[in-house]
């Protein structure tokens, strides 16, 4: 793109870019650490449903992998996709380049202890997850039989109108879910869309030889494959999105878990190191800003930004599941923050903890994407490609999902326009090429920003719908407990 285009783009978006970002992420001191509202306000929301709904991301946890597998599934369910697949496709939305780079930034710049408390935080958004992902199923506006007008749909805007409805505050849900689908609507084309094709153009540019390579200064074209890429699943809609994300999720995690399990497993006799120093370093670090607690809002932050927890986006990919138990799919849900942080960022953490950590790094202004390669390339010299494989399959199912988490928003919005479905779509695919072509700036910064702007009215609409919530996982529980 051309640059003056660019900068005019930036110099219009900026002042609004960088109001709504203040906004959000405003932070207060805390001894000496920064901590950001919003990443205080999703923990929160975390440790009151972990307590509320009695440890269920603890007790519920065999559960899950048992309706995961099937065990419970009925044929003549009502929905769009399995509930393996809908997990798939929720998976495939939070797991990203975040956890590749940011884990590195955040260990970086917080030092191994950060890795303690983005367990901890991940353990919380199992319950925020199931939370919201039961009411996403309870509220879902079931589809058309025929096949005409609109397809079956759920997630926050959903249950905001709907369940606020049920609580006589009808006004307050539909200001909540108008909310939370218009900042959705803009908010995919960041997070889930330009930044991930930017960051998968740069780290396939630099696999292929960098400044020597053929495809720099031809990133249109690396974007342009990606779209069309995007484009083949997503014009199919949630089944074609299901299909696809239900083969390539175990694929990317395999690979990315067995080449990260390489590294930790040729310098094992680094862990019981690392474990150590994660363990010390949550509670007693040296030489980070507002010590023990710098670290836990550095570790909070990675994962509260990796899983999306709270964000209430990846209710949208559960409530297309085939079932009858809403509580089901919250129990299904839970699962994505443990593979997401617990696994996935936990394993990226302990590559580079027993490789390359040095504290002088973030001094030097080595962190990201460049320091986890630095990490897998200390145990072969060609382990980077492994993970420019696995990161570049992270974005591009990343797109995937959040094309859909925007288009579902989208339809919210505007009805059931005959432009609408394939409207949105082409309109996402061109920013997938405009974010492997430009420098990431104003337009990026407001996307994200408005993403983390729906777990203002997501969360307060969970908090209100808690007793629900509650009611109905006893009675679901007490349902399976009963003898056949």
């Amino acid at each position: 793109m051309d640059p003056h285009i660019d900068q005019a783009i930036d110099q219009v978006i900026r002042p609004l870019a960088d109001a709504v970002s203040a906004f959000i992420f405003y932070a207060v001191p805390v001894l000496g650490a920064e901590l950001p509202l919003i990443v205080a306000w999703l923990v929160a929301g975390g440790c009151f449903f972990t307590v509320y709904l009695g440890f269920v991301n603890v007790r519920g946890f065999g559960h899950a992998i048992a309706v995961v597998r099937g065990r419970f599934a009925r044929d003549d369910d009502p929905g769009e996709v399995s509930q393996f697949q809908a997990l798939t496709a929720a998976v495939s939305g939070t797991v990203g380049l975040g956890n590749i780079a940011g884990v590195a930034v955040a260990i970086s710049v917080g030092g191994p202890g950060a890795t303690f408390w983005m367990i901890v935080a991940g353990l919380l958004g199992m319950s925020t997850k199931f939370a919201e992902c039961t009411l996403g199923v309870l509220y879902r506006r079931p589809g058309d039989p025929a096949g005409t007008g609109l397809p079956a749909a759920g997630g926050p805007m959903y249950y905001l109108t709907r369940g606020l409805a049920d609580l006589r505050l009808p006004r307050t849900g539909r200001v909540l879910g108008w909310l939370y689908a218009a900042a959705m609507v803009v908010g995919c084309l960041g997070i889930g869309n330009m930044f991930q094709s930017n960051q998968a153009t740069a780290l396939l540019i630099d696999a292929t030889g960098g400044p020597d390579s053929a495809l720099a200064g031809r990133q249109w074209l690396v974007g342009l494959a990606l779209a069309v890429a995007v484009g083949l699943v997503i014009i199919g809609g949630i089944r074609s999105i299901a299909r696809t994300t239900g083969k390539l999720v175990p694929v990317m995690a395999v690979l990315y878990v067995v080449s990260a399990g390489t590294v930790i497993a040729i310098n094992a006799a680094a862990v019981p190191d690392a474990l150590a120093a994660i363990w010390r370093g949550a509670f007693a670090p040296d030489g980070i800003a507002g010590g023990a607690i710098g670290v836990m809002i550095m570790g909070f932050r990675r994962a509260v930004f990796s899983n999306e927890a709270g964000l209430g986006s990846s209710s949208i990919a559960h409530a297309a599941a085939r079932t009858r138990e809403p509580v089901s799919e919250g129990y299904v849900a839970l699962l994505e923050p443990f593979i997401d942080t617990v696994v996935i960022c936990t394993m990226t953490a302990l590559v580079i903890i027993t490789t390359v950590y040095d504290p002088a790094l973030a001094a030097a202004g080595v962190n990201g994407v460049e320091l986890t390669a630095a990490a897998f390339a200390t145990a072969f010299s060609w382990a980077p490609i492994p993970l420019t494989i696995a990161a570049i399959l992270f974005a591009y199912s990343t797109m995937i999902t959040w094309s859909y988490y925007g288009l579902t928003a989208f339809l919210f919005l505007v009805g059931d326009r005959p432009w609408a479905d394939l409207g949105f779509k082409l309109f996402f695919l061109t920013f997938v090429v405009i974010g492997a072509t430009v420098q990431l700036g104003a337009l990026v910064d407001l996307s994200d920003a408005l993403v983390f702007l729906v777990a203002l009215p997501n969360l307060l609409g969970l908090y209100l719908l808690a007793p629900r919530i509650r009611r109905e996982m006893k009675s679901y529980e007490a349902r399976i407990r009963r003898p056949r």
